[in-house]
């Protein structure tokens, strides 16, 4: 399957899971949500342990593999269950816009990718439109308090572009169900003792538990498992880049599912959002023609 395809179907269901986050913190506490969806994660990569088992380590990897564990789920999941408690799905869905401006940043450290000016004005675009975004959000019932949901938010998606450079350092080595398998792993020891600590409703809720068995299961499998797929094709910011349509689902699924509306204004802090990120877009990494021509002026 094509990585543009593979990725195109990822920020889908991505940008699903805003709504079935949404649906399943209405009922359940995000640790336990969060460790629910680590632990049928879990459960799936055992029951498919033939494609698990499908890697090469090296002298190093648990580096590597710590720093990406850490960065997501534990981290990412943590910030983002509680950012959806306070801001809308459809804001937090438009935040995942700044994704590729951060995984450009940490490339240009990390894999020497050389980051142009247009990223970092567009940088500087998206976290304006971000914070204007939070300002001009009125409270709500979905969005109680935008302003602190809208940072944590930001912080996931600083753990998501950690994870995706670590991710091009492994997917080489590592199958895509083997990665997904050490998420799981790590997530429900990281979540297991914030679930413990937290009071679990008495009754339960049928749509808040589908919403959770959908996270566990087709989103971190189908999402994490396309993404993984196509960045061992493809560069890191190319792969960034598509993380742009996560926030046109989820925009669309939000107003269509869950009824949410957006302002003026509101309108206004996501288009600057989406220019910072077309901007961040329009530099050109030099080609090897270009490098023999420069060569040979």
């Amino acid at each position: 399957m094509p990585a543009s395809l593979c990725l195109t179907f990822a920020m889908l269901l991505w940008g699903s899971s805003y709504i079935a986050l949404k649906y399943a913190l209405l009922f359940y506490p995000p640790q336990w949500v969060m460790f629910g969806r680590m632990v049928i994660t879990l459960v799936a990569c055992l029951l498919l342990w033939r494609w698990v088992k499908q890697y090469r380590y090296q002298t190093g990897d648990w580096k590597i593999l710590s720093v990406m564990s850490l960065a997501e789920p534990c981290l990412y999941f943590l910030f983002e269950g509680h950012a959806l408690q306070y801001t809308s799905a459809a804001q937090a869905g438009v935040l995942v816009s700044c994704l590729p401006i951060f995984v450009a940043i940490l490339a240009w450290f990390t894999l020497k990718e050389r980051v142009s000016r247009f990223i970092l004005f567009g940088f500087l675009l998206c976290i304006s439109g971000g914070i204007g975004l939070s300002l001009v959000s009125p409270g709500s019932d979905y969005a109680p308090r935008p302003l602190l949901g809208n940072s944590l938010e930001m912080l996931a998606m600083l753990c998501a572009a950690v994870y995706t450079i670590c991710v091009k350092k492994l997917a080489g080595r590592y199958s895509p169900l083997s990665l997904i398998a050490i998420q799981g792993f790590t997530g429900t020891l990281f979540f297991a003792p914030q679930a413990a600590m937290s009071e679990l409703p008495q009754q339960h809720d049928t749509a808040s538990l589908l919403a959770v068995l959908y996270l566990g299961s087709v989103v971190t499998l189908g999402a994490y498992g396309l993404y993984n797929y196509a960045i061992v094709k493809i560069s890191v910011l190319k792969a960034a880049a598509f993380s742009n349509l996560t926030p046109v689902f989820s925009l669309f699924l939000a107003i269509l599912i869950l009824g949410e509306q957006l302002n003026l204004w509101q309108g206004i802090a996501i288009a600057t959002v989406f220019l910072g990120v077309y901007i961040s877009q329009q530099h050109r990494q030099a080609t090897p023609c270009d490098k023999v021509e420069n060569a040979s002026a």
